[in-house]
């Protein structure tokens, strides 16, 4: 799957069947709902849980808890849009970067 694979699939539904929870996450946030997304994203206990969960209270505004979440993920919080973000995690998270 490309990163315009998974933009496209948000015009469905439900998430793709048998993606990771990590990009489930995502998927949830790129659907405008936030609370989904991090309800799942509260549930993934390693770094890449830790990076979505930082950028959602990134996202959230929540600046100081997003720090300590990136801080979680070994990462720090990036200069970029939120999109731009967005779009660097599921990337990654696809193999793409």
């Amino acid at each position: 799957m490309t990163l315009q694979d998974f933009k496209n699939s948000l015009e469905d539904i439900k998430p793709p069947e048998n993606i990771q929870d990590t990009l489930k996450a995502l998927w949830y946030d790129g659907q405008e709902n936030w609370e989904m997304a991090h309800d799942i994203a509260q549930e993934i206990h390693d770094s890449n849980g830790s990076w979505i969960h930082a950028y959602l209270h990134r996202k959230e505004g929540d600046r100081w808890n997003a720090n300590y979440w990136y801080q979680r993920a070994g990462r720090s919080m990036p200069a970029i849009s939120l999109r731009e973000e967005w779009e660097q995690i599921v990337s990654e998270l696809l193999g793409e970067l």
